[in-house]
């Protein structure tokens, strides 16, 4: 195999695919890397044809807005595939735009590896008949789903989570407090998201709650990726955002305010009870209503299969329930306790295996040890 074409679509995506190409690489440095991504994708040695953040649209009725511009791009990705000819498709996450792009390279006959699926199981399931007949071999990072995708008579690979590659090789910093001006009083985290939309969102319902809370001090988890401007809230407010320490963060918080995504996994992992957070616009809520088919929206509790952390979703996701919740999280050990014990299955269930390198085995062909089985 000599060209592979990779593509993500957002943040994490961005950074389980960088993490998929140098484990690649470490089983042939020859390969050569094109496609879309941001920069981890780029530092890593992939050669950008699109930058995901001219693509990246979320909820209903944004992207319904944002059709034509999705399709701008769509166009020119499938016109770079077709000039690149690669040996190999490799679709990370993103689904709603890498599903197309499937379709349109199993027609050219390039081979098609999708490494984080598009979560059918959540709404629309038949669409699972749709990426059995476009992929050749999908990879799942979460441990239920090669049990519901049986059901469509696919073999799918549970390659492990790749947020565990990600922490493993985190280190934190030695005078974390010192370096962001931080006091020593216990730490509430705010994961507003990664995206703009998102971050504008959420952040003025987390922070409305500061002043209740004065034994705790209150900091943001910033991306540069964004305008300084979505943040501005938070500094009027006087609280601190820190820039690309989410790790750092984690390690140091007593409690996190988190919203729906990935970072709730991530928030899991390291420990932290938190509560999950979510709203979006009234139309993209009334559409997702009548077709999500899942008890839960957040990671830890869907992978747990049943509610470890409490989810405060559109209309819940109020002042008084968000007080009452974070009061919970700051004060009652008991609570606290019941928390981590369910964190302790979620990683039970998730196992050690590097899910990067076990992924980049299959694709290459190579003979994989996986041990990492789904419980």
């Amino acid at each position: 195999m000599k060209k592979i074409y990779i593509i993500s679509g957002e943040r994490s995506g961005d950074m389980h695919a960088s993490n998929l190409v140098l484990a690649l690489k470490g089983l042939d440095a020859k390969i050569q890397f094109r496609g879309m991504g941001g920069s981890y994708s780029k530092e890593a040695g992939v050669e950008l044809a699109l930058d995901y953040k001219d693509v990246a649209l979320m909820g209903f009725i944004e992207v319904i807005f944002g059709f034509r511009k999705v399709l701008k791009y769509l166009r020119w990705i499938k016109k770079d595939l077709k000039s690149y000819r690669p040996d190999a498709l490799v679709l990370v996450d993103f689904g709603g735009f890498n599903m197309k792009v499937a379709s349109f390279a199993k027609k050219l006959e390039i081979p098609v590896h999708y490494y984080i699926p598009p979560k059918v199981w959540a709404w629309n399931q038949n669409r699972a008949y749709a990426l059995k007949e476009n992929t050749d071999k999908v990879y799942s990072i979460l441990p239920f789903e090669p049990a519901f995708f049986k059901k469509f008579g696919m073999k799918v690979h549970y390659v492990g989570n790749p947020l565990l590659d990600e922490i493993k090789k985190f280190k934190g910093h030695d005078f974390f407090h010192q370096k962001n001006e931080l006091s020593f009083q216990p730490i509430v985290a705010l994961l507003p998201g990664s995206r703009a939309q998102e971050v504008t969102g959420m952040l003025a319902k987390m922070i409305a709650l500061v002043k209740e809370f004065p034994q705790v001090q209150f900091v943001v988890a910033g991306v540069d990726s964004l305008p300084a401007s979505v943040y501005e809230l938070a500094l009027t407010q006087g609280i601190r955002v820190i820039y690309n320490q989410t790790y750092d963060l984690l390690s140091h918080a007593t409690a996190a305010v988190v919203t729906s995504g990935t970072a709730t996994l991530e928030t899991t992992l390291f420990n932290v009870p938190q509560v999950v957070v979510y709203r979006a616009s009234w139309i993209s809520y009334q559409i997702a209503k009548r077709l999500i088919r899942v008890p839960y929206i957040s990671l830890p509790n869907l992978i747990a299969d049943h509610q470890v952390v409490r989810e405060l979703i559109q209309d819940d996701f109020s002042s008084t329930n968000l007080r009452e919740e974070l009061n919970c999280l700051v004060a009652d050990r008991t609570y606290r306790k019941g928390i981590l014990e369910g964190y302790s299955l979620i990683r039970s269930k998730i196992g050690e295996v590097s899910a990067s390198q076990q992924a980049a085995q299959l694709i290459l062909g190579v003979e994989a040890s996986l041990k990492n089985k789904p419980r």
